[in-house]
């Protein structure tokens, strides 16, 4: 059974329509943003039950909960025909370990209108509680595909189509200098050491972030994914036809 911890997941997991168990509170909790919470539970017909804090402090095993945790079901990851299908942005993460960093790749990815993020099976972030709480109900909201392998979930994009751009910094090309084809996917690589030789030879393209300040030779994994990802959503505005 999964967990989500904090008033914010909580919440966005609701509105979702995500299947919970039922919502914990701990007692003597109160406050505008625990009522709506609460509301929300009631009408969706989830439990709630009020406990001592220490219980949540124990089965958040010692995280950051704001008195508030949900029992769900184990998290469902979707399929690359199933997100595909709609052709739109794909996020593919090449072994990014820091949980912190998948929750904020994966919160970067739904807020730049991306369709699905991928992560690998082995040597990488699951969906951990930590995950979820740092994709600040993001979650609920977009779909992950889990790939046994990720050079061959690349394979399976472009055969339905999708141009493959990875992120490197010893990348031939700009990232704000590229005309994206669509459907586009981005690899983004792991913290240290990027893209694994045999991924980067999967992509069509590969594109870095120029460093002009000099002293750091790249961004964290998170912030580069949201300066390629923004960088592609003002692109495909900029070439859409006005509504």
């Amino acid at each position: 059974m999964s967990l989500l911890a904090g008033i914010h997941p909580v919440k966005e997991a609701l509105k979702a329509g995500l299947p919970l168990d039922r919502v914990v509170i701990a007692r003597g909790a109160g406050g505008t943003r625990l009522q709506e919470l609460i509301d929300l539970c009631r009408e969706r017909q989830i439990p709630v039950r009020f406990e001592p804090r220490a219980q949540l402090d124990r089965a958040a095993s010692g995280g950051h909960h704001q008195g508030v945790i949900a029992f769900g079901a184990e998290a469902r990851y979707a399929t690359l025909q199933e997100t595909a299908a709609g052709r739109g942005l794909h996020v593919v993460l090449d072994g990014i370990e820091d949980p912190h960093n998948l929750g904020a790749i994966v919160r970067t990815a739904h807020a730049a209108g991306a369709a699905a993020v991928v992560v690998p099976e082995r040597r990488a972030a699951g969906l951990t509680e930590t995950v979820a709480r740092s994709a600040a109900g993001a979650l609920a909201h977009i779909p992950v595909v889990r790939a046994g392998n990720i050079n061959r979930a690349l394979e399976q994009l472009k055969e339905l189509g999708y141009w493959i751009y990875g992120l490197d910094e010893r990348g031939p090309l700009e990232y704000d200098r590229t005309a994206y084809s669509a459907p586009t996917a981005f690899v983004i690589g792991a913290e240290g050491h990027g893209l694994h030789a045999q991924t980067a030879k999967h992509c069509d393209f590969l594109v870095r972030i120029p460093m002009p300040q000099g002293g750091v030779a790249s961004l964290n994994a998170s912030v580069a994914a949201g300066v390629v990802l923004f960088e592609w959503r003002r692109a495909r505005r900029a070439t859409s036809p006005p509504a």
